[in-house]
């Protein structure tokens, strides 16, 4: 799998302050009421579990899965719900959870869902950012890291589910996903 890799473009430690810091923000921003985290399945998993490691303030947690790429390296713009919510969210504030986002399509259409659900507030919280790629306009409240168009992979990102227990992201050599 390290073959695979033209450069490491995000150190495990580096992952590991930026969760925290990420989660010191959240924990301060929601005090004092009721909070339920969304961890957008499969890629947001690694980055899900470590951050409600370090919230400290009481949470509910649920998961979604949702595709819009399949096998391919370019979302589809088709999304689909795999799985949806267990908890009710009416009425709760909701933080979003997702690995990375791109051209911002999915995480569109999933806030627009989530408000139809009566979520009282939706927050997203990234940990990776393309921008350059952006095709809608969403509000992401908490970042992670911006990162350039390039195939990554690792801490929980994946190419045909190959590299998500990698402990760092990863640029993906050109020829190992083509």
């Amino acid at each position: 799998m390290l073959n695979d890799m033209k450069e490491v473009l995000i150190s495990e430690e580096k992952i590991a302050d930026k969760v925290t810091e990420l989660a010191t923000q959240i924990s301060s921003d929601f005090n004092g009421e009721k909070l339920v985290v969304i961890g957008v399945l499969k890629g947001a998993n690694v980055f899900v579990a470590d951050l409600i490691r370090k919230i400290t303030i009481p949470i509910a947690l649920d998961f979604m899965a949702i595709s819009s790429y399949g096998s391919s390296t370019e979302s589809s713009g088709v999304v689909k719900i795999l799985k949806d919510l267990d908890e009710d969210i009416e009425g709760h504030n909701v933080l979003v959870v997702e690995d990375i986002i791109d051209t911002g399509l999915t995480l569109s259409y999933l806030s627009e869902y989530l408000k139809s659900r009566g979520a009282k507030t939706i927050s997203i919280c990234t940990l990776l950012d393309k921008p350059d790629r952006r095709k809608a306009h969403i509000d992401v409240r908490y970042k992670g890291f911006d990162i350039p168009d390039e195939f990554v992979v690792g801490y929980g990102i994946d190419f045909n589910e190959k590299y998500r227990n990698l402990p760092f992201v990863g640029i993906l050599k050109e020829e190992a996903y083509q």
